[in-house]
C-alpha cells in the first residue's frame, strides 16, 4: 500500500491526504505511464535527454489551473527545443484536447492520470479525497534527476511560475 501523507496540503482550508512519497531536489524522478490521448501511452522514458518542466493540475477547467497551463505554454516559447513542458492532470484526454483547442495551448503537453494514477502516486501528488493530483511543479534534467520541487500546500493557490522557469533556465 502507498504511503499516505497529512497536514501537508489542504483544499479551501480543509485537510486532504496525498498518497506516495515526497519527492526532494537530488531524486531520480520516478518513472511514470498516463495518456496522451484514450489510446495511446507515454511514460517518463520518452522524454528522454529533455529538460522536462511538469506542471501538475488537479483539473484544467478550473479558473487557477488554467492560468497555470496557459502561463507555462507562454514560457515554452522562449525556452527552446532542449525543454518539454508536461501538463499532468487527472482530467480525460477528450476533456484536455477540449480545453487546448478552446485556450489556444499548442506548446505543452498534456498528459492524462486518469487510468491508473501511476503519475500522482508516484509524484506523491494524489488526492486520496478526490483521485486528483494536487497542483505541483518538477523541474527534472535531462537525466531524470529532479532538481526543483514545488509542492504546493494550498490546492487553489497558484505555483511560483518564476522559481520554477529559472530551475529550467539553469539548466540549459
Amino acid at each position: 500500500m502507498a504511503q499516505e501523507r497529512t497536514g501537508e496540503a489542504t483544499f479551501k482550508g480543509n485537510p486532504i491526504t496525498l498518497v506516495g512519497p515526497k519527492l526532494q531536489p537530488g531524486d531520480q524522478a520516478p518513472d511514470f505511464t498516463v495518456n496522451l490521448n484514450l489510446l495511446e501511452e507515454t511514460t517518463l522514458k520518452d522524454y528522454a535527454g529533455k529538460i522536462k518542466l511538469i506542471s501538475v493540475v488537479p483539473s484544467l477547467d478550473t479558473g487557477v489551473c488554467d492560468a497555470q497551463t496557459r502561463r507555462f505554454n507562454e514560457e515554452a516559447a522562449q525556452l527552446g527545443q532542449d525543454v518539454v513542458i508536461l501538463t499532468v492532470s487527472a482530467d480525460l484526454p477528450f476533456a484536455q484536447a477540449r480545453w487546448c483547442g478552446a485556450a489556444g495551448v499548442d506548446r505543452v503537453v498534456t498528459l492524462s492520470d486518469y487510468k491508473t494514477r501511476s503519475f500522482g502516486e508516484a509524484y506523491g501528488v494524489l488526492i486520496k479525497e478526490f483521485a486528483l493530483d494536487m497542483r505541483s511543479i518538477f523541474v527534472l534534467d535531462r537525466d531524470d534527476r529532479i532538481t526543483y520541487v514545488e509542492y504546493l500546500s494550498e490546492m487553489t493557490e497558484p505555483p511560483n511560475f518564476e522559481a520554477a522557469i529559472e530551475a529550467v533556465r539553469k539548466l540549459l
